[in-house]
């Protein structure tokens, strides 16, 4: 019997859990678990790439310790990268999706290079001020000297799989975040990068999913879907092709899948986004906040910094304004869900995808301030809790009203893939906006689709269809 090892990392935390099948059957076991934060270096929120690289092979001995591990594959958020200079070492920092320097770089390059229209119409990719292609124009205003000395670009996991095995590989999926693929290629926009003003030189020839990468510690090194929507997308068990899927975490992607990218106008203006799936489909989706209010203000709630540095003064002046505040009280996710279901009175909503929603000093004040805007501040935890579930709910129903205008499909279900499945409260919400059946799970939907990437590669399932099955079995 064969193991496989998928290394999940989102933004706040990451796991490592083995894989098998038995009896026609995926099973889980995690083996390994650990925070994910951020560091203020240089005047810039940086992911701390050492601590994450020392954290990935800690959780492979800790498998390699309970059994033979037969395979691996790491996936992660995208857009963020690295860049190596000829030696091999990095020669630029981390810097995380949710830094500021990225502020006007789509003005400038819609003024300079290229509008947003003839862009999408190239990518597919949807306009947010994270994308790759900001954050290395940014990079090449404050830092040129790196893009000089740059010999390779390396996204986040395509970097954690070099630490492991001394292999630059690249893949496709994650790659097509970066706003800098050709989406009906699937391939490099070499015209568009060199318009861009950006080295053609370190951009590799891109691998499918199932590629083996290298080996490390006598375990095969594959690549899955590495971005980790693409993961969680092949582990969602629809019922029929009328099902929309939701991967519910950090993020909420709310979308379909596609044989073909959907750039035409009415896609743009409901900025639907194309991202590149394993085996060649396309995740036609909307990027929603989601989970990633929850979870800030949970940190706030409870005196947690997500970023070293952040003196937290917006965050204290915040929480004067709850007046049911409790200082020292731990929340747990659970208690937030039962504290919102219990103010169902409060019926203030927000627009969730707003860009200060993105990044702010505290969440918390961000939240109370817009709702202000919209007629009634939040008062208490449960007010305020109730305003972020009640609007990410209806922000789901908004995006498959869009989904449904653009692609003339009606439909009937709704997939939520995630940890965020597990929020019963959410689901019953997003039931009720959507007035679709909704059914909730996997929980490790993210892993499973790593695994599943592995397991056909290795010869357990002969196509997704047959992996699928073994998922709800």
């Amino acid at each position: 019997m064969k193991n496989y090892l998928a290394i999940d990392i989102g933004a706040s935390s990451g796991r490592h859990i083995i894989g098998r099948v038995e009896g026609g059957k995926i099973v889980l076991e995690e083996v390994h678990r650990f925070e994910n934060s951020q560091i203020r270096k240089d005047g810039h929120d940086c992911w701390d790439v050492e601590r994450l690289v020392g954290s990935v092979k800690e959780g492979i001995d800790a498998a390699m310790a309970k059994t033979r591990i037969d395979s691996i594959g790491i996936d992660t958020w995208g857009v963020d990268f690295v860049l190596l200079d000829e030696s091999g070492g990095r020669c630029c920092d981390a810097v995380a999706y949710r830094d500021l320097r990225t502020n006007g770089a789509d003005a400038e390059i819609e003024r300079d290079v290229m509008s947003f229209e003839d862009m999408y119409a190239r990518t597919g990719i949807q306009k947010a001020s994270y994308n790759t292609v900001y954050q290395l124009w940014a990079l090449k205003k404050e830092h040129p000297e790196q893009l000089e000395k740059a010999r390779a670009f390396l996204t986040l996991p395509e970097y954690l799989n070099y630490r492991l095995t001394g292999r630059i590989v690249h893949e496709y999926t994650d790659s097509s975040t970066t706003s800098l693929l050709d989406a009906r290629k699937k391939d490099w926009d070499f015209d568009l990068i060199g318009r861009l003003g950006f080295p053609r030189r370190i951009f590799g020839k891109l691998e499918m999913p199932g590629a083996e990468v290298g080996e490390y510690r006598g375990a095969k090194v594959v690549l899955p879907a590495l971005h980790d929507t693409g993961c969680a997308y092949l582990a969602v068990p629809a019922r029929d092709d009328k099902a929309v899927y939701l991967s519910s975490g950090t993020w909420s992607l709310l979308g379909v899948e596609n044989e073909r990218p959907i750039t035409d106008g009415a896609a743009l203006a409901a900025n639907f986004t194309n991202e590149g799936g394993a085996w060649g489909r396309y995740r036609f989706l909307k990027n929603i906040m989601g989970l990633w209010m929850i979870q800030s203000i949970r940190r706030e709630l409870n005196g947690v910094q997500y970023i070293a540095g952040r003196d937290g003064a917006d965050t204290r002046a915040a929480l004067k304004k709850l007046s049911d505040y409790g200082r020292g009280r731990k929340y747990s996710f659970g208690e937030l869900s039962n504290i919102a279901r219990g103010e169902n009175t409060f019926n203030i909503l927000i627009d969730v995808n707003q860009q200060r929603f993105i990044n702010p000093d505290s969440m918390i004040g961000e939240v109370i301030e817009a709702a202000s805007e919209e007629g009634g501040a939040p008062a208490t935890v449960g007010e305020l809790m109730q305003c972020v579930y009640k609007s990410l709910a209806e922000c789901y129903a908004d995006a498959i009203r869009n989904l449904s205008e653009i692609t003339g499909k009606t439909y009937t279900s709704l997939n939520i893939v995630g940890g965020g499945c597990q929020d019963l409260y959410l689901n019953a919400l997003t039931a009720e906006a959507t007035g679709l059946e909704v059914f909730a799970g996997p929980v490790e939907g993210t892993a499973t689709g790593n695994l599943i990437v592995q397991m056909i590669a290795g010869g357990e399932f002969k196509d997704l269809a047959e992996a699928r099955a073994a998922i709800v079995r």
